[in-house]
């Protein structure tokens, strides 16, 4: 399954109410009916004064050539669609987005734990954006990240679904990956991954303490956006596919 994540940054002159607004009930209308989309979600922040973004737009498609299609590819955070709904729905984005202030990441999901049987309307989302350590490169990062960390992170207190995206094409590529962890709990999140206001955080102990440790070995942590929010279903038109 491939996923194309937006990061969301209002316009200038926006409050975040406002962006909210335009964007649950005059884009999303849009947006979900994208050609090509079979899953929308949206991530809302849990502390918007405190997140870097105002939301992630979370859309999956089947294939890659038709999100390329819908969404443009890696390269620039701009694309110019040319089917008709994608196109309406980026004839809107200018309406109340900062597009050149907005990174995107596209890549395909691993779903590496699911305790919900891939429900995840309504859970609490800590979505880390990765970047390998100054001197890395990106295999090295990947096995590092899959193979020594990825055992850790996902018994960490509280997960009930652990997700990675790997980007299509990592020379053009904003992240390494996205970790995607989901908790059912906001206190167990903040618990173990610390809450917006920083990019970095301190573990007390457990498993959140040891991936915290190993993070040192792999992520530039002052260069890796983080986000904290509550995942809304939009649109599933999936039925037991990759983890749903």
């Amino acid at each position: 399954m491939y996923k194309h994540v937006a990061l969301l940054v209002r316009q200038p002159d926006m409050s975040h109410e406002a962006f909210v607004e335009h964007w649950q009930h005059t884009h999303t209308p849009i947006a979900k009916d994208i050609e090509g989309v079979v899953r929308y979600q949206q991530v809302l922040p849990t502390e918007p004064e405190h997140a870097e973004f105002d939301g992630l737009a979370e859309l999956y498609f089947e294939t890659l050539d038709e999100l390329h299609e819908a969404l443009g590819s890696e390269g620039s955070r701009d694309y110019d669609p040319t089917k008709e709904i994608a196109a309406k729905a980026r004839k809107d984005v200018d309406n109340f987005l900062d597009v050149e202030r907005r990174p995107r990441l596209i890549g395909r999901e691993r779903v590496v734990k699911d305790e919900v049987d891939g429900d995840t309307d309504g859970l609490y989302k800590h979505s880390a954006f990765l970047v390998r350590k100054e001197g890395m490169t990106h295999e090295e990062f990947l096995d590092h990240w899959q193979h020594t960390h990825t055992p850790i992170a996902k018994e960490i207190d509280g997960v009930v679904r652990y997700c990675q995206v790997v980007p299509t094409d990592p020379e053009n590529a904003e992240f390494d990956g996205v970790a995607e962890l989901y908790f059912d709990d906001i206190d167990k999140l903040y618990d173990a991954l610390g809450s917006e206001g920083s990019r970095d955080y301190e573990a007390t102990g457990g498993k959140a303490a040891e991936a915290r440790e190993d993070v040192d070995n792999f992520l530039a942590i002052e260069a890796r956006p983080r986000f904290i929010g509550r995942e809304q279903l939009v649109k599933n038109t999936l039925v037991n596919h990759d983890g749903y």
